[in-house]
């Protein structure tokens, strides 16, 4: 398992754009990966379970890979969040 824990800092948060970026990426992947925040967590691969953890900008998540190919999971999608997903 990897965990990596990151700062949202998309102004608007996780809206259905950079949500639909980030789980179309995570499909390719076969570790389950799983986004964190506060006491929910919810797969990286769902949009509508990603939207319902109602991300915000500056909230704090956690980005937990686990399977076959977790580090590279771990490294693309924290780097694309860090990013902005397309949205900054």
């Amino acid at each position: 398992m990897v965990c990596s824990k990151l700062i949202i800092n998309i102004p608007t948060g996780l809206h259905l754009r950079p949500i639909s970026i980030l789980c179309n990426r995570s499909i390719d992947f076969k570790s389950t990966i799983t986004i964190r925040i506060r006491e929910k967590s919810v797969n990286a691969k769902s949009v509508l379970g990603v939207l319902s953890a109602c991300v915000k900008h500056g909230d704090e998540i956690e980005l937990i890979c686990e399977g076959p190919d977790e580090k590279e999971a771990n490294n693309i999608l924290s780097e694309m969040i860090r990013a902005g997903l397309g949205d900054e």
